[in-house]
């Protein structure tokens, strides 16, 4: 009988996680279903409770916008999800008991290390943003790099979630006279058409430029970083695959192939 595992949110149908864990299944020789399941907005809880009474699922990865309720639904969590205040990774044990991880950081300095030509400890990141996608590479980033600035449109935000982490912070307006390696965005901007207000010299001056957004096409803060001459200029796709690796190891103790995947997603279709 199959394993049993979903990714959970709202909205789900543009999910790739299906297309990804069932490569990995693949590649692995192991017998796994992984489908998408809408839950809806209201009782994240209730839901998930009416779930694993009516199917013996294994697993599940949870995404917007229900990072949060995962994270109060388990009796156990990773250090690093505790860190994030959110969990993207649910084990259902057998004794009834929900353990939570977030793999997010993890998956996003895994990518990181393979695009950097550089030394990732010795590089300076500007990081974008400061909500919850900030607060999962953060449980991670700062032990791997040599410094991390948080940069926000609302300056207080920013300030606040550097002093929980022990980072630096800057407003947006300040970050023109800094020069880092490598500028994340974590903000939703992309989701809208719009570039987070940073001067273009900031990504002439960087190494790297990584929105983690993905998509088709180039996003609005790629197109804005490759346009300043930023060298280097990435989405998140690689991030999504590798943190889907990290759920899949956690379920199944086997490492999954990520090069391979990853590049049969970025074929043309």
């Amino acid at each position: 009988m199959s394993r049993l595992f979903y990714v959970i949110g709202n909205p789900i149908e543009h999910s790739l996680s299906p297309v990804i864990h069932a490569a990995f299944a693949q590649k692995t020789g192991l017998d796994i279903f992984y489908e998408k399941r809408l839950f809806d907005v209201k009782d994240f809880a209730g839901q998930l409770r009416r779930l694993l009474a009516s199917e013996p699922v294994c697993g599940a990865n949870v995404t917007v916008p229900f990072k949060r309720e995962a994270y109060q639904v388990c009796t156990t969590i990773s250090e690093r999800a505790r860190l994030a205040g959110a969990v993207n990774t649910l084990s259902f044990q057998k004794d009834g008991g929900v353990f939570g991880d977030n793999t997010d950081g993890i998956g996003f300095v895994n990518d990181l290390k393979r695009l950097y030509g550089g030394k990732l400890s010795e590089a300076r990141v500007l990081l974008l943003g400061a909500g919850g996608a900030a607060r999962g590479l953060l449980a991670v980033l700062p032990t791997c790099v040599r410094a991390v600035t948080v940069a926000n449109r609302t300056e207080a935000k920013a300030f606040d979630l550097a002093a929980a982490f022990g980072v630096c912070a800057s407003s947006l307006e300040d970050a023109k006279n800094g020069t880092w390696e490598i500028v994340v965005n974590a903000t939703s901007a992309s989701l809208s058409g719009a570039v987070p207000a940073v001067d273009p010299g900031v990504f002439a001056r960087s190494q790297l430029c990584y929105d983690l957004m993905y998509a088709r096409t180039a996003t609005p803060f790629m197109q804005a970083a490759q346009s300043a001459g930023c060298p280097n200029v990435y989405d998140g796709l690689g991030m999504l695959v590798e943190q889907a690796a990290e759920s899949f190891q956690l379920w199944n103790e086997i490492r999954p192939p990520v090069e391979s995947v990853l590049a049969a997603l970025r074929a043309p279709h």
